[in-house]
């Protein structure tokens, strides 16, 4: 096993020692975090990776099935492509579907409508426990058909469609395609899987081989999946919670799974990957060596962050494009 690089070791030192475990979390103590925004200017862009300014931000919103209004935050690249040029990526952040904010992700955002040439669409969909298991998936499936309509009047083909998504994020995205592909559409091009957690039966070596990792532990784990799953009624195994336990994933979009070596959620990523190669999809499946989980969140502090980021630019332009 790869030692994890100093840089990466010093940053996730500090950062256990000041985070609190989510089990520990009082109410409060979670509407504050999930409130929380790194600043997008030095020397906090030297981890996160700098915000992209040619990458125009606005706010919309969609109308989830239940009625609600579901905030979209909107990355528009301010090039002089003709109107509905653009792909469409529908982003799906990551905080164990209980914590994270469509802000916090303007780094990653506006580099895929940077490096990509996409309008992103990045669903602030509902969190646990105050919305359980499957919401968040269902207020994503919705985001997805809603961004297949609404493409236009962002300039963009939303013929041309993916879905990304780190850590819950990459569930959720997972989630996503295999609903919209069991319910007829809208067609996904492309489904980009940063560290995804896909087994929440956690049946995979990682999750103790990493059992005290940095960033997510499987006290982590724990906790994100009370919040989440427990009292909703879904199995740990329903494909909407893990979507490795589906039956079929032939018919699925082309995925890139991205995975760190030091992450909990190596396994059940790679085993994703493996099952959709088996299935007959087409797949790049990487593990970054040394890397552990959030790795894309702070490139700066990493050897492999601008690395991920740009096989990540790659796959989707090589769908999308």
């Amino acid at each position: 096993m790869a030692r994890m690089p100093l840089r990466t070791r010093v940053f996730t030192t500090v950062y256990d020692r000041v985070a609190k475990s989510v089990d520990e979390m009082s109410h409060e103590d979670l509407v504050k975090a999930r409130r929380g925004v790194v600043p997008a200017r030095p020397p906090f862009t030297w981890v996160t990776g700098r915000v992209y300014r040619d990458v125009r931000i606005s706010k919309a919103q969609f109308a989830a099935r239940d009625g609600l209004k579901i905030p979209v935050r909107v990355y528009e690249p301010a090039g002089g492509r003709s109107r509905n040029a653009y792909p469409v990526v529908v982003f799906l952040h990551g905080g164990g579907w209980v914590l994270g904010n469509v802000r916090g992700y303007d780094s990653l955002c506006t580099f895929i409508g940077h490096a990509v040439g996409a309008v992103v669409l990045s669903v602030d969909y509902r969190l646990a426990p105050e919305a359980k298991a499957p919401r968040a998936a269902l207020d994503c499936v919705d985001g997805v058909r809603w961004a297949a309509e609404a493409g236009s009047r962002f300039g963009a083909d939303s013929t041309r469609l993916a879905v990304c998504g780190d850590s819950a994020g990459g569930n959720l995205a997972a989630v996503v395609a295999q609903v919209v592909r069991d319910e007829g559409g809208p067609a996904i091009a492309h489904q980009a899987l940063i560290y995804p957690g896909t087994d929440a039966t956690k049946s995979y070596p990682s999750i103790q081989e990493n059992a005290d990792g940095p960033i997510l532990s499987e006290r982590d784990i724990d906790g994100f999946l009370e919040f989440y799953v427990g009292g909703s009624g879904l199995a740990l195994t329903d494909p909407l919670v893990s979507p490795l336990w589906a039956d079929d994933l032939s018919g699925l979009p082309p995925a890139l799974v991205q995975t760190g070596e030091l992450d909990p959620l190596r396994d059940e990523g790679q085993a994703y990957a493996n099952r959709l190669a088996e299935a007959g999809v087409p797949v790049r499946s990487t593990t970054y060596l040394g890397a552990p989980h959030g790795f894309m969140s702070f490139p700066g502090f990493t050897t492999c962050g601008a690395q991920a980021r740009l096989e990540l630019a790659t796959e989707l332009r090589r769908h999308l494009l």
